[in-house]
């Protein structure tokens, strides 16, 4: 009743605030983690933090990227060298300057162990990239040096993941030392966050936009509200009511099952969008039972992929098993084989395996409905062979520590979107004594997939992410059913909100008609 309360209350004083100014008032469906870029983050986290973060450079619409506090890139001939210039004139949104000392004052802070920033790994050689010296030649002119080309040096930065590596003023840091509040070149900033309620940002009058249209998170970026006010609601009838009252401008993501009820509504607009998300499956390959690949290839011989993906997507989704997803440049013929499923074949493994009927545990949640009707339907499919999943519910935080720490055996997942085909593969690919969330480790695809990451021809690339592909699909490390596709439900009197690949809500650009 509590919870409930809290939501109308925060409903109550978003629609009174409405009437007064424009307020675009959207839906998340639980709290953000930290307002630190990069740091003790979440999808819902990194949606709110793009909105008061900008980096050097940022995702366009069809995921290239291109300068945003940046004016311009230069890469050197040998690969290694990044000459970053600013953009003329450009302020944080307490009117100081934004200058490269700036730069170089966010850089030591994200690489210093200490802040527990994501993609420390990324960056320091450890991962795709080894960032060797950042030093300015000026005012607005900054060399970032590399020890090795890497084609996925401007695709880390621009990561929401990682916070966009968003450019601070060093008053975002107090006096401690700790993260105190963002003071950047956002177009919004922050007014407000009332834990467990709602996050309002506000226009930042020092805000200089680009020319031109937006573009992904890049281009202009111009806010047509007086605030934005992302509305902390966690059930999703609520939340559904809220919109048909009025109470709410966009619920970004929708549950298919109630887009028949949306459509009976004028006064309600559908936007489809394929996205780079996908559904998986993911195994302890660490596990005793489930080392056994025969084990793991049993279960994916149970499912039925067009019928788990049709029922848990209510038909919106089509099945893939790629982690490289549908709406990449990168998703080919090899990308496009899908595994068709093989009961009596699944037998066969688990009786060769020894397998004995023991349980398996699948950790799932109820947060995110797919993943919990995927471990449903996967469950009774599995069944089918003879496997004895049995389901561990519990909560998205609870599960997001779980995986970050490997404990469990098959756990109900999905991945947000990574935008670069090399990243796809990174996100769960490891060793897992450096990084216990990896979930597959295999050292000829590891090496395969940092010649990925410094390859730029995209015929060369494509080779490589064949090969990986075909590798990830011998081990079984992890299971795709299918890449998402999101339905944001917009009142009418919104204009101007358009989803895309990243399937992140955009409050820039958006207008409220009166």
């Amino acid at each position: 009743m509590k919870s409930i309360s809290m939501i109308a209350l925060a409903l109550s004083f978003s629609t009174a605030s409405a009437m007064a100014e424009d307020v675009l008032r959207i839906r998340l469906n639980a709290d953000i983690r930290s307002l630190d870029p990069g740091v003790n983050r979440d999808a819902n986290t990194d949606i709110v933090q793009s909105h008061l973060f900008e980096g050097l450079v940022a995702y366009t619409e069809d995921a290239s990227i291109d300068p945003l506090v940046a004016k311009s890139v230069h890469v050197s001939s040998d690969g290694k060298a990044y000459t970053f210039v600013l953009r003329d004139g450009l302020k944080f949104s307490n009117g100081e300057p934004v200058t490269t000392h700036d730069v170089l004052f966010s850089w030591k802070r994200y690489t210093d162990p200490v802040t527990g920033w994501r993609c420390l790994p990324e960056v320091d050689g450890r991962g795709a990239v080894k960032v060797t010296d950042v030093s300015a030649k000026d005012d607005t002119t900054v060399v970032f040096t590399l020890e090795k080309p890497s084609a996925l040096f401007l695709t880390t930065l621009a990561r929401t993941d990682c916070g966009g590596t968003g450019i601070f003023h060093r008053s975002s840091i107090g006096a401690d030392g700790r993260w105190k509040e963002p003071i950047t070149t956002a177009p919004f900033k922050l007014r407000e966050w009332k834990r467990n309620q709602y996050i309002e940002l506000v226009k930042n009058e020092n805000y200089m936009p680009l020319p031109g249209r937006p573009d992904g998170m890049t281009g202009n970026k111009s806010v047509e509200v007086d605030k934005a006010r992302f509305a902390i609601i966690p059930d999703e009838s609520t939340a559904k009511a809220a919109l048909i009252a009025g109470d709410l401008d966009i619920n970004y993501d929708v549950e298919n099952s109630d887009l028949p009820e949306y459509k009976t509504h004028k006064d309600i607009v559908l936007d489809t969008t394929p996205i780079m998300n996908v559904g998986d499956f993911l195994f302890q390959t660490n596990d005793p039972v489930l080392k056994d690949v025969r084990i793991r290839k049993a279960f994916l011989l149970s499912l039925d992929m067009p019928e788990l993906v049709n029922a848990v997507t209510d038909g919106q989704a089509t099945p893939s098993n790629s982690p490289i997803p549908k709406p990449s440049i990168f998703y080919g013929p090899v990308q496009k084989e899908l595994v068709q499923r093989d009961v009596e074949a699944a037998k066969k493994l688990l009786s060769e395996a020894g397998y004995n009927g023991q349980p398996i545990k699948m950790l799932t949640n109820k947060r995110y409905p797919t993943m919990f009707n995927s471990a449903i339907a996967a469950q009774a499919m599995a069944a089918e062979t003879g496997l004895n999943i049995e389901l561990e519910v519990v909560d998205w935080g609870a599960q997001t520590d779980r995986y970050l720490s490997g404990d469990y055996q098959i756990m109900s997942h999905g991945f947000s979107a990574r935008l670069d085909p090399s990243l796809s593969f990174d996100m769960f690919s490891g060793v897992k004594k450096e990084e216990p969330r990896k979930v597959w480790e295999n050292e000829k695809a590891l090496q395969l997939l940092n010649k990925s990451m410094v390859a730029s021809d995209p015929k060369e690339r494509q080779t490589l992410l064949d090969q990986i592909e075909k590798l990830f699909r011998e081990d079984v490390a992890m299971i795709v059913t299918h890449s998402g596709v999101r339905t944001s439900a917009v009142r009418s009197n919104v204009v101007g909100y358009k989803g895309w690949a990243l399937g992140t809500p955009r409050a820039w650009g958006v207008q409220l008609k009166k």
